[in-house]
């Protein structure tokens, strides 16, 4: 990878929904070689996936942990965090807790239920957000791009 890619990883983790002619403007490339470019990337796993950020306040989701979980039973433990829709994040980890997830409910109250739904799992520390600085923060700094 070089500048270049590394511009176009930046300019698309802004904004996913650019034009491949807008982005080759951006960067003073033709467009068919921003294109190859960005199917290069696709094609070696770093570009992985494109998507819509969601807004959970718009969505009646005004409330959102972070769950450290110690579990006995792992496998149905997983399982159980695939089917929640609570769960946003999953996140194996070293340490005394073994799990840290990413919980985003539409109360305080319907957090304690989904709480007290993993309480047959294991045990946890729950870290409830105030508000947040930034979220998914870009893995390219301008300094690389």
């Amino acid at each position: 990878m070089d500048r270049i890619d590394n511009q176009i990883l930046s300019i698309i983790h802004e904004n996913a929904r650019i034009t491949v002619s807008e982005m080759s403007r951006k960067i003073a490339m033709s467009q068919p070689a921003v294109t190859e470019r960005l199917r290069r990337l696709e094609e070696q796993g770093v570009i992985t996936g494109y998507r819509a950020v969601l807004s959970p306040s718009k969505l009646g989701k005004y409330t959102t942990a972070f769950v450290l979980f110690k579990s006995k039973n792992c496998k149905e433990f997983e399982e159980f965090g695939e089917a929640a829709p609570e769960i946003v994040d999953f996140y194996r980890t070293s340490g005394e807790y073994n799990y840290l997830l990413k919980v985003v409910t539409e109360t305080s109250e319907t957090l304690e239920a989904f709480l007290e739904s993993c309480n047959t799992f294991g045990f946890s520390s729950t870290l409830v957000v105030l508000s947040t600085r930034f979220e998914d923060k870009g893995l390219i700094t301008s300094q690389d791009a």
